[in-house]
C-alpha cells in the first residue's frame, strides 16, 4: 500500500506541475495569433448557393487548371478543401464513393483530446504526445464553436471501484481540464457513490466507491463531414462524390523533373472519364493512402497499418441520455466507451489489425467482446442480450509509419504530412477531432511544395460551417409553430441541418392529419421524414446507401428499421432522380447487401440461426399450439395470408403488404416465403437465450392464441347461461 501511495504522489505531482508549466507557455503563445485569425475569418463569407452535382461535374470537366486537387472526401479531405478555398486557392475535390463513406462515418462520435494520452505523455515525458493532446483540445473547442447544431458537450463518467484510485483519477482528469485552459468545455467533478448511481442508475453499485465526471464533445460524424464539404462548395470549391481517380498525370518542370499535374478520373454514376488539371495533388484517402502513393511511385513502401474498430448500437435504455461512461481498463487492456447518441447507446471500440477494404464488416467475436465488457459495469436489472444489438459497424483506423523518418517501424501517434519527389502531398494518420489542424498543415505544405499563391492565411479555426450561422438551441420551436411539424421531428431537423432546417421542412408533404400538418415519417419509430430524402439529393446523395447511412443515420441506429424504410426511400429517390424500374431494383438490392454485410444485419441473422433449440417440453407444447392457431388450414407452415388474417382479427386492419413481408422476413430463415414450425421454435429459443430481443411474429402468435381462448370462454359462458333457465 505504501509503494502504491508513493507512486500516486509522484504521478499526481508530475501531472500537475508538467501540465501547469507547459499549458501556461502554450496558451500565452497562441493568444495573439488566435485574435488575428478571428479578425481575418470575419472577412470570409459564403459566396454562393449550393450548385447541383451535375453543375459540379460540368465545372470539373471544363479543362480549367486548379491550384489544388484533393483526392478523398472524408473528414480530412473535406477539411483540406475548405481550408484551401477559403485561402483563395482554386480548389477541386473528388471522392470515389460518398462523402464520409469510410472511417469518417464510423467513429465513436467523440470530439476529444485523448485523456489517456495525457497520462502517458507526462509520465513518459513524451512532448510529442503532450502536443498531440494540446492540439486536440484546441480543436475540440473549435469544432464545438464551428458547428453548435451538430456538436454538444457530453459528460463522461469514470466509475471507481478502488478507494485509492479516486484521488489518482481526479488529479489526472483535472490535469486534462488544465491543459485545455480557457478552451475547456466544462470542469470535471467528483461524485459520491449515491450521486453516481442517481445520475447513472444502470451502473453496477456493489463495491462502487465513487466516480469522476469529465467533459468531451460529441458529434454526428457523417453529417459533420458532409457539412464541411458543403461549406467548401458554397465558398467556391468544385467537389463531387462517386468520382474515382484512375491515374495520376505528370509533366516535366523547368529542371526536367517529373511532377504531378493532375489526374484522370471516372464518374462511377455516368461512367464518363476525363482529366482534371492541377498545380498540386493532395492524397487524403485515409486507409487507401498507399494505393494513391503507388499510383505516383509503384516502388514506394507501404506506410498504412490498418486497424479495425467495431462499434455496436444498443437501445437508449442502456444509458442515461445525458451521461456517457468510460471503462479505462478492460479485460485485455483496451478502452471501451459507452455513450448516448441519437436516442440510442453506442458501445465500442475494438482495435484489431485488419486488411484495407471498402466493405469492412463487424465480426461476431468483436461484438461479443464489447457485450461481455459492458456486463461488467451494468447492474443485474440490465440483462445485456445479444438480441439488443440494433446495428454494428467496423471502421478502419489508418495508423501510419512516418515516411519522413528513417525509423519506419514505429507508428505515428499523430498525423504526418509527406511530399514525394513528384510533389504528391500526402496527409495520413491523425483522428477526427484534429481534422481541421491536419488540413491546415497539409495546405501549408502544399503551398510551399508547389509554389501556390493564396490570397490569405488559414481562416478555418472557428469558421461557421453549413447550418451553424443562424442556428439557436430553441430554433426548433419556430419549425413547430410556423410549419406544423411534430416536436420530435423539428428537434431532429434543427440539430441535423441547423439553419437549413427550414429549407428541408419546406419540401415536406402534407400528412392529411390535424397534427402534425407536414412531414411523413419514413419509419414510425424515428423522426426522419420524406423531405429529408428530397433534400439529401440536393446534398449530393446518389444512391440509397448514401441516403440511408450518411444523409440519414438510420442504418447506424437500427439496421432492421433501415430495411423497413428502404422501399419508401427508394421510391422518393427514383422519383427525384428519374430512375427506371430496373435501376430502382438495383439500388434496393445494393442497399440491402450493404445493410446485411456492413451494418451487422447478416451477423445478427446468422447467429440467430445457429442458436440451439433449448425449450422445455411445456414450452414446445405451448408454441406448437400457438403455431397451429395461426395455421388454421393445417398446412404445416404459416403464409403472408395467415399473418394478415390473424392481425385483422385483433383490429390491426391497416397493416400494409410491406409490413407483412417484413414480419415474415425476420423469422423466415430459409427465405422460402413461409414460416415452418422449426423456424418458429428456433426464433422462440433465440428470444429465450437473449440472442434476439423480440419478434413481431411471436407477438402475433401470442395475441391470436389469447383471442382464441377468449372466444372459447365466451362461448362456454353463453352455453352455461342458456342452460340455467333463469
Amino acid at each position: 500500500m505504501a509503494s502504491r501511495l508513493r507512486k500516486f504522489g509522484v504521478t499526481a505531482a508530475g501531472i500537475a506541475i508538467g501540465a501547469a508549466l507547459s499549458t501556461y507557455a502554450l496558451q500565452h503563445k497562441d493568444a495573439p495569433q488566435y485574435q488575428v485569425q478571428m479578425e481575418e475569418m470575419q472577412r470570409v463569407r459564403r459566396k454562393r448557393t449550393l450548385p447541383p452535382r451535375s453543375e459540379q461535374i460540368r465545372v470539373l470537366q471544363s479543362g480549367e487548371e486548379y491550384d489544388v486537387l484533393i483526392i478523398g472526401g472524408g473528414a480530412t479531405g473535406a477539411g483540406c478543401a475548405l481550408d484551401a478555398v477559403t485561402r483563395g486557392l482554386k480548389t477541386a475535390l473528388v471522392e470515389a464513393d460518398d462523402f464520409a463513406s469510410g472511417t469518417s462515418s464510423r467513429s465513436t462520435k467523440l470530439i476529444h483530446g485523448g485523456v489517456r494520452y495525457l497520462q502517458k505523455a507526462i509520465l513518459g515525458l513524451d512532448i510529442e504526445q503532450y502536443r498531440m493532446v494540446k492540439e486536440a483540445l484546441h480543436e475540440r473547442a473549435s469544432m464545438l464553436r464551428s458547428a453548435p447544431h451538430l456538436t454538444r458537450p457530453l459528460p463522461i463518467m469514470l466509475p471507481v471501484y478502488t478507494w485509492w484510485q479516486i484521488p489518482y483519477f481526479w488529479v489526472g482528469i483535472k490535469a486534462y481540464d488544465f491543459v485545455a485552459g480557457d478552451r475547456n468545455v466544462k470542469s470535471s467533478y467528483y461524485l459520491s457513490r449515491e450521486d453516481a448511481l442517481e445520475l447513472f442508475p444502470m451502473l453496477r453499485g456493489d463495491k462502487l466507491c465513487g466516480a469522476i465526471v469529465y467533459y468531451d464533445g460529441q458529434q454526428d460524424d457523417a453529417r459533420m463531414n458532409l457539412a464541411v464539404a458543403l461549406t467548401a462548395a458554397r465558398h467556391g470549391a468544385a467537389i463531387t462524390n462517386h468520382v474515382e481517380v484512375l491515374e495520376l498525370l505528370k509533366r516535366k518542370d523547368e529542371a526536367g523533373k517529373e511532377v504531378l499535374c493532375g489526374a484522370k478520373v471516372r464518374d462511377n454514376i455516368s461512367k464518363k472519364e476525363w482529366t482534371i488539371k492541377a498545380k498540386c495533388v493532395i492524397n487524403a484517402t485515409g486507409p487507401f493512402t498507399d494505393s494513391i502513393r503507388k499510383m505516383d511511385n509503384p516502388t514506394v513502401k507501404e506506410i498504412c497499418c490498418p486497424s479495425s474498430g467495431v462499434h455496436i448500437v444498443l437501445p437508449g435504455y442502456y444509458s442515461p441520455q445525458q451521461m456517457g461512461l468510460l471503462d479505462p481498463d478492460t479485460s485485455d487492456g483496451r478502452v471501451i466507451f459507452f455513450l448516448p447518441w441519437l436516442n440510442g447507446t453506442i458501445a465500442g471500440t475494438t482495435d484489431s489489425p485488419c486488411d484495407v477494404t471498402r466493405t469492412p464488416t463487424p465480426t461476431e467475436d468483436e461484438i461479443q467482446f464489447i457485450l461481455s465488457e459492458i456486463k461488467n459495469y451494468l447492474n443485474k436489472d440490465v440483462d445485456v442480450r445479444r438480441g439488443d444489438v440494433l446495428s454494428a459497424w467496423s471502421g478502419i483506423r489508418p495508423l501510419v509509419s512516418d515516411p519522413n523518418k528513417e525509423d519506419t517501424q514505429s507508428l505515428a501517434r499523430n498525423h504526418i504530412v509527406h511530399v514525394s519527389d513528384s510533389k504528391l502531398v500526402t496527409i495520413a494518420g491523425g483522428k477526427w477531432t484534429t481534422f481541421r489542424a491536419m488540413a491546415e498543415h497539409t495546405i501549408d505544405a502544399a503551398i510551399k511544395a508547389c509554389n501556390l499563391k493564396p490570397e490569405r492565411g488559414c481562416v478555418t479555426d472557428g469558421l461557421w460551417i453549413e447550418g451553424a450561422q443562424g442556428w439557436t438551441p430553441t430554433m426548433y420551436i419556430r419549425l413547430v409553430q410556423d410549419l406544423g411539424l411534430e416536436v420530435e421531428v423539428a428537434k431532429h431537423l434543427a440539430i441535423s441541418y441547423g439553419d437549413r432546417a427550414f429549407a428541408v421542412a419546406k419540401l415536406a408533404t402534407l400528412t392529411g392529419k390535424r397534427w402534425p400538418i407536414i412531414g411523413k415519417k419514413l419509419h414510425p419509430e424515428f423522426p426522419y421524414i420524406d423531405a429529408e430524402v428530397r433534400y439529401g439529393i440536393r446534398e449530393y446523395a446518389c444512391t440509397c446507401v448514401d441516403m440511408i447511412s450518411r444523409r440519414l443515420r438510420l442504418s447506424f441506429l437500427n439496421v432492421q428499421a433501415a430495411i423497413e424504410a428502404l422501399p419508401m426511400i427508394a421510391d422518393i429517390m427514383a422519383e427525384e432522380l428519374k430512375w427506371s424500374k430496373d435501376e430502382k431494383e438495383r439500388q434496393i438490392k445494393s442497399c440491402e447487401h450493404f445493410l446485411q454485410t456492413q451494418m451487422g444485419h447478416q451477423a445478427n441473422r446468422t447467429l440467430k440461426e445457429k442458436v440451439p433449440i433449448n425449450l422445455s417440453k411445456p414450452e414446445v407444447d405451448m408454441y406448437v399450439k400457438r403455431f397451429e392457431t395461426i395455421d388454421k388450414e393445417k398446412k404445416g407452415y404459416v403464409s403472408i395470408t395467415d399473418i394478415k388474417r390473424a392481425m385483422k382479427s385483433f383490429g390491426d386492419a391497416e397493416v400494409t403488404g410491406e409490413e407483412l413481408h417484413d414480419i415474415l422476413k425476420e423469422i423466415d430463415t430459409n427465405m422460402n416465403g413461409q414460416v415452418e414450425l422449426e423456424e418458429y421454435l428456433q426464433m422462440m429459443s433465440a428470444i429465450k437465450s437473449g440472442f434476439v430481443s423480440h419478434s413481431r411474429f411471436a407477438a402475433v402468435a401470442e395475441q391470436e392464441e389469447i383471442r382464441k381462448e377468449q372466444e372459447r370462454l365466451k362461448k362456454q359462458i353463453t352455453i352455461e347461461r342458456s342452460g340455467g333457465g333463469l
